[in-house]
């Protein structure tokens, strides 16, 4: 059995006792979330939605808040000199899919 859930306008295809990183959301660490945007779900038969599956709903339980590896920004141009380097850490919240339901 998997979904596909929409969340941080990114989607995600997520079974049971997967872990995935998703975009921040304001929940504490041990709290309980629900994904109420499911666009598919397959348990045997599949059902996509028009355009959320009525009645669907992925639950977990939030691990971990924490920002991601630094990415370098580098910007250059030629023969003017200019040249600026910036860094950027995303925000990120660890979720452990418990069940779809």
């Amino acid at each position: 059995m998997y979904a596909v859930i929409l969340t941080g306008g990114k989607q995600y295809k997520v079974s049971e006792g997967d872990v995935i990183r998703v975009e921040k959301l304001e929940v504490e660490e041990g709290e309980k979330i629900s994904f109420d945007q499911v666009l598919l779900l397959n348990d045997g038969g599949l059902k996509l939605g028009k355009p959320y599956v009525e009645g669907a709903k992925v639950s977990g339980t939030v691990t971990k808040n924490g920002k991601g590896k630094k990415i370098v920004v580098y910007r250059y141009k030629r023969k003017t000199g200019y040249h600026k380097k910036n860094g950027h850490r995303q925000l990120f919240t660890e979720v452990k899919i418990d069940s779809i339901a």
